[in-house]
């Protein structure tokens, strides 16, 4: 049996802990209602006109070398539109970025558990290790098509916003080792998806090798996904009994 990492304490935030005080809370939002005029329709209304208003998050950049305006000039001449395969290439770059830290984040916090588990610690270095192999496969394929991998372009921009709140589970450091591996499947099951998402648009964007080089990148995210599910399993398992 594992001990359970959380344990019962005095939580004040149940209303059942303080029904009276509750009630006054109640009685208070109905003798002073919100002085700000509006309602939800009026809310919905102004974001659609903030939307309208707003310019996109960047833009993809122009190449910066002969080699990539000839390939961008040769896929418009195609029908093809390269700047989203770009886009999606530089998303999927800064991801596996992030996602070295945030194993390595994830490596701190498992050393730090009571009884640390070096199965588990060998485990998070493997997947570690192969995410930055694929930010290596990444670069190289933006390099191939005339791209700069160091370009932050719209897609990497939002990837980076979406996984904030991610490495600050994982690297506050009252949390829990199961409640990091939680925040670490949230990126697992993303990654499984768009490695699929990225390996459809570069064939349909006709590049069929690198399509190719992305498969194997795509096997072993399934196999992170797979591993992380199990390990998380057998860790909330093991407190339970």
């Amino acid at each position: 049996m594992t001990s359970p990492e959380l344990k019962l304490g005095l939580n004040r935030t149940p209303v059942q802990l303080s029904p009276d005080d509750t009630q006054r809370q109640i009685e208070a939002t109905q003798r002073f209602p919100a002085d700000v005029p509006g309602s939800i329709e009026q809310l919905t209304e102004e974001r659609q006109q903030a939307i309208l208003d707003a310019d996109t998050v960047g833009s993809v950049p122009i190449p910066g070398s002969l080699k990539g305006m000839v390939k961008s000039a040769l896929d418009k001449l195609r029908g093809k539109n390269p700047e989203v395969l770009i886009d999606k290439l530089g998303e999927r770059l800064a991801f596996e970025r992030t996602g070295v830290r945030m194993y390595e984040a994830m490596i701190a916090k498992a050393l730090s558990a009571k009884g640390a588990d070096s199965v588990l610690v060998d485990t998070l270095r493997q997947i570690q290790s192969e995410e930055h192999q694929h930010m290596a496969v990444l670069r190289k394929a933006i390099e191939t098509l005339g791209g700069d991998p160091t370009a932050m372009t719209p897609c990497a921009d939002v990837a980076a916003v979406k996984s904030q709140g991610v490495m600050q589970v994982l690297t506050d450091p009252r949390t829990t080792t199961s409640q990091c591996l939680s925040a670490i499947l949230t990126l697992e099951l993303e990654d499984n998806d768009a490695w699929a998402m990225l390996i459809e648009l570069t064939r349909k964007a006709g590049h069929p090798m690198i399509a190719g080089d992305f498969e194997q990148a795509l096997r072993e995210e399934e196999e992170h996904l797979s591993a992380i599910r199990t390990i998380l399993k057998e860790n909330l398992l093991a407190q339970v009994d």
